[in-house]
């Protein structure tokens, strides 16, 4: 019993808040981030120069590309900036400037504090392998690969769609569908016959417009009426309610 429709043969899972905790590495490094470029840069308005918030990471960043992620924070100050080159230093006032600032500082969090898996979800995976369902992770972050591996995922993911092959392979970011869509081809199946799991606003909006057979939202901070608003078919705190939840006989996978 996984609470999930019949017909569904693939679970495409979102990293970081619905696997680990790491969304709260990374809001932690989106944070130091905005909050030293927004006293850097010259000329703000009192509005423009307030303290980036969880809000603003819920809006604006979680579940995006970084680049996407600076755009648009950026853009909801009323700030453009150009963008750059990837070799700029951290410290330029470039979209690809402060994308690397956030990098650097995302990995210093994660040398320090590590990877921590949600116990809720591992055993999940453990239901979702044994049920013969095949498994994908999807996430924006470029350093997919090792915080998957640092969690001790690497063995239930089938394929792995992360930001250094949506680059590759031109995909934009969510909440287009594009890395969900990819992470079901890579599984050979099709978007109707595969759930997606994300704990992101923009990542549900993508499940939604992607046509898949079964969105759920994971609530890690508070947000579950957002999270259906945008796209969610049920909204959980932690995978593990989905094997605990009662169903009809054949109802469910």
């Amino acid at each position: 019993m996984l609470g999930l429709p019949a017909g569904i043969r693939a679970c495409l899972f979102d990293v970081d808040g619905v696997l680990t905790e790491t969304a709260i590495v990374h809001r932690a490094a989106w944070r130091r981030t905005f909050d030293a470029f927004l006293q850097e840069y010259p000329r703000l308005t009192p509005e423009q120069f307030a303290p980036f918030t969880d809000a603003d990471y819920n809006a604006h960043v979680d579940g995006k590309p970084r680049k996407n992620g600076v755009r648009d924070f950026l853009a909801s100050r009323g700030i453009t900036l150009p963008e750059g080159s990837p070799s700029d230093p951290v410290d330029a006032a470039t979209v690809e400037g402060v994308a690397n600032r956030k990098n650097v500082l995302v990995l210093a969090e994660l040398a320090e504090h590590g990877v921590t898996p949600y116990p809720g979800s591992l055993r999940y995976l453990v239901a979702v392998r044994a049920a013969g369902l095949r498994i994908a992770a999807v996430t924006a972050s470029a350093n997919g690969e090792q915080v998957i591996e640092a969690g001790g995922f690497t063995e239930f993911c089938e394929a792995r769609i992360d930001g250094i092959v949506a680059e590759r392979e031109n995909l934009r970011g969510k909440p287009a569908p594009d890395p969900f869509l990819a992470g079901a081809r890579a599984l050979g199946v099709e978007a109707s016959q595969a759930a997606v799991f994300e704990d992101a606003i923009s990542g549900v909006q993508a499940g939604r417009a992607g046509g898949f057979g079964f969105v759920i939202g994971v609530n890690r901070v508070g947000q579950a009426a957002a999270l259906r608003e945008h796209g969610a078919d049920i909204v959980v705190d932690d995978l593990a309610e989905l094997l605990e939840a009662s169903s009809a006989p054949g109802d469910h996978a």
